[in-house]
């Protein structure tokens, strides 16, 4: 473990304790990850979906091995500290998720997502016992690195189909006496169910955008009680919604008129250039 580890787990530790909601973009390659930093971000985190599609893959189509080359990447295009998205830590047992997380801080995060989904349609969610083990497990291997390891836990629920807010509080509750971190709730359906959540709990409450009608402003969020807003794939689909329109503009009209809105070369060597 290098002090620069040290000094950015720290760092990452007492941005969930602002007032304002700690913004932590999820950059999909060096590139976008440099551009984040010089936009002024002050943390990054992996995304699944994200790093998949730049593989060319459906989410949760990456091996543990592929997303910890990834989480290496980003880590080691800027000096932000880094909290990596590992699924459901890449197998059903504790012990498997633990080693992912050790394995994890090797490569040089700072913390790290794990969320209660098998990844079987016909049950996708781990029941709340064994899934508590589960955060336990991680919460164990994350104690025993010699730096404060975030550890983040995710009530898959909304993301399943099971729309029981009581559910999703229970499970959080769960896994925040198991010692996470922060809690993660994606998809909550409104601004209610956002402050419920806030209000069950008493660690950080992470909330993503990217949800069409179930994204709201910071301000809105703040006042629910949120302490970190990620942004999942949104900012990767919304660059590769900008390359479709560009694509389509040549292809179907003949005209260039995405270069107007594009960034020149100048602008983004200005953003990448350490």
């Amino acid at each position: 473990m290098s002090s620069t580890q040290a000094d950015k787990a720290q760092r990452f530790r007492s941005l969930h304790q602002q007032m304002i909601p700690l913004l932590i973009p999820n950059p999909w390659d060096i590139g976008s990850a440099r551009i984040l930093a010089q936009l002024g971000f002050q943390a990054l985190a992996t995304s699944s979906a994200a790093s998949a599609s730049a593989l060319g893959r459906r989410d949760h189509r990456v091996t543990r091995e592929e997303a910890l080359a990834h989480a290496r990447s980003i880590v080691s295009a800027t000096d932000l500290p880094v909290s990596a998205d590992l699924e459901n830590g890449f197998g059903h047992e504790p012990s498997v998720v633990a080693q992912t997380i050790r394995l994890a801080a090797e490569t040089g995060p700072v913390g790290a997502s794990i969320e209660d989904s098998t990844g079987y349609k016909d049950r996708p969610l781990y029941d709340v016992g064994h899934a508590t083990e589960r955060i336990a497990a991680a919460v164990e291997a994350a104690r025993s690195l010699p730096f404060p390891f975030t550890l983040t836990a995710r009530a898959e629920n909304f993301l399943q189909g099971n729309t029981d807010l009581d559910d999703t509080i229970q499970r959080l509750v769960a896994y925040e006496k198991a010692g996470a971190d922060v809690l993660f709730a994606p998809a909550l359906p409104d601004l209610a169910a956002v402050r419920a959540v806030c209000s069950a709990v008493s660690k950080p409450v992470n909330f993503m955008v990217g949800i069409r009608g179930k994204s709201f402003t910071v301000a809105e969020l703040t006042a629910s009680g949120v302490k970190r807003i990620s942004f999942g794939a949104s900012f990767h689909r919304a660059a590769m919604a900008a390359l479709v329109d560009a694509a389509r503009e040549a292809k179907e009209q003949g005209t260039f008129h995405y270069l107007d809105r594009a960034l020149t070369r100048l602008e983004i060597n200005r953003f990448l250039l350490e």
